[in-house]
């Protein structure tokens, strides 16, 4: 009888499961299908229909050009991967810091208006992203709000979105390590991707780093309220052992709450990680690259050599190199997270004494 069930159950759940998978081949599947062959294409909107023969096929040309070819298309692709490697490093682990902070702020159970401070953290998230980074346009431009705070403090605040200066050429002038006029011989001797080490050690740009701020202060109501969830499902009972046993404040945070949390934390090192290698509407809004290219992303880079510069083989091939990027850092992040859940060789020796002692 649970056999024969079983057997109508098969087709019955392809029944329901085959107009979802007939809406993502069309709308996913099929897309990025016909966006990979047109990568392997040197084609413009003036040719035709690139699926009716329009188009030189180029195989792998448009990667070999960004990738190998000198030039200014492997120039600027160069760049826009500092911008974002950079960018990378910023947001995914200070959005994850200020979310769990916020996270374990609403769920101290001695906030009073929790429900407030809940929806004053999570409204950023949830507003246009185009209002926001206008409103950031105008905070950060040389005689708005941030500028004026600072200059409450003595401090003198840079034309913040005109400055392509890295952040850590300015410090590093600062403290006298480098002479910005004279860089180090053995930096500006060797390049990678057409750009120098002196280019790639540059840091974020003060513009670029106006635009971190603005998506650490969106994006981390969002992964807030990941982390709150997860809190409140803690069982009390592991709570309670560990206040039995003397486990309070930061202990019990780093030693009871936080091993909790792993798979969320995963999670949201995921979904930031990915979400930071397609930043664009900000660099669209606020920047478009400038000031000399150091806001440029791979993502708005491929827009613009698609949308610009009718190089739309270019441009596919970019939005491709971008997602094996993602997949591989992904994949790496999984396999770092995995290996330390596993126990170690101690612990397993250990385990197998009280087995074989059970």
């Amino acid at each position: 009888m649970s056999s024969g069930l079983r057997r109508r159950e098969g087709p019955a759940g392809w029944v329901f499961v085959t107009p979802m998978v007939v809406i993502l081949g069309l709308f996913l599947v099929v897309p990025i299908l016909m966006a990979l062959w047109v990568s392997l294409l040197k084609w413009n909107t003036n040719d035709g229909d690139p699926f009716a023969g329009a188009g030189d096929f180029v195989g792998l040309g448009n990667y070999k050009h960004l990738l190998v070819t000198d030039g200014l298309a492997r120039s600027d692709f160069a760049t826009a991967l500092r911008n974002n490697v950079y960018y990378v490093l910023f947001v995914v682990p200070l959005q994850t810091v200020l979310a769990l902070l916020l996270a374990s702020v609403i769920n101290a159970k001695r906030l009073k208006g929790r429900g407030f401070f809940r929806t004053a953290f999570f409204f950023p998230s949830i507003t246009s992203s185009v209002a926001i980074a206008i409103v950031f346009k105008f905070l950060f431009i040389g005689n708005g709000g941030v500028n004026t705070l600072l200059s409450w403090i003595g401090v003198h605040g840079p034309s913040w979105f005109n400055d392509g200066r890295g952040l850590f050429w300015i410090w590093a002038d600062k403290l006298g390590l480098v002479d910005l006029t004279h860089p180090p011989h053995a930096l500006t001797a060797y390049s990678f991707l057409g750009l120098s080490w002196w280019d790639w050690v540059a840091g974020p740009s003060v513009a670029w780093f106006a635009v971190i701020l603005l998506v650490i202060w969106t994006s981390s109501g969002t992964f807030m309220l990941m982390f709150v969830a997860a809190m409140q499902d803690i069982p009390t009972d592991i709570d309670d052992a560990a206040l039995v046993d003397g486990a309070t404040g930061w202990k019990k945070f780093w030693f009871v709450t936080l091993p909790q949390l792993r798979p969320v934390l995963f999670l949201v090192l995921t979904l930031g990680l990915i979400s930071t290698w397609q930043v664009f509407d900000q660099v669209f809004i606020i920047t478009q690259g400038n000031p000399d290219k150091t806001t440029l992303s791979p993502a708005y880079l491929s827009y613009s050599a698609s949308f610009t510069g009718q190089d739309w083989g270019g441009g596919a091939a970019i939005s491709f190199i971008l997602f094996a990027i993602i997949l591989v850092m992904t994949l790496l992040q999984r396999r770092v997270m995995r290996e330390r859940d596993k126990p170690s060789r101690r612990q397993r020796r250990e385990i197998a004494e009280i087995r074989g002692t059970a």
